[in-house]
């Protein structure tokens, strides 16, 4: 159930980037499109009943093994957080410019002014 979540989003996202015709509309499917990857990656590492992967000097290896989650999932997604709100920052100054320039958020409207 929870992946199907992850795939609605996604398309919800996707839907955003390829049918909107407003900048600003384009930039929230990919913010929606990367929250579904990050939500994704961090269900991918997720065990019911699991504990933190931390060991501590008196735990059983194998039993540490059995129940702790899979740090990886998380580290990746910090990463993706950090890439995203780059991107994002990156987009919305493209944006701002593009606005100054034109006088509008509609990238029809900015390719018939740029011709």
């Amino acid at each position: 159930m929870a992946f199907t979540l992850c795939f609605v989003l996604f398309m919800v996202g996707l839907y955003g980037v390829l049918s909107k015709k407003n900048m600003v509309k384009i930039v929230m499917g990919l913010v929606i499109m990367n929250c579904a990857v990050n939500l994704f990656l961090i269900m991918l590492g997720y065990k019911k009943g699991g504990v933190a992967p931390i060991l501590e000097k008196k735990t059983n290896l194998a039993d540490f093994l059995a129940r702790s989650v899979d740090p990886l999932p998380q580290a990746l997604v910090l990463t993706s957080i950090v890439i995203g709100l780059g991107v994002l920052a990156l987009t919305i100054g493209i944006c701002i410019r593009l606005y100054e320039k034109y006088g509008t958020f509609d990238i029809t409207e900015i390719r018939r002014l740029k011709g």
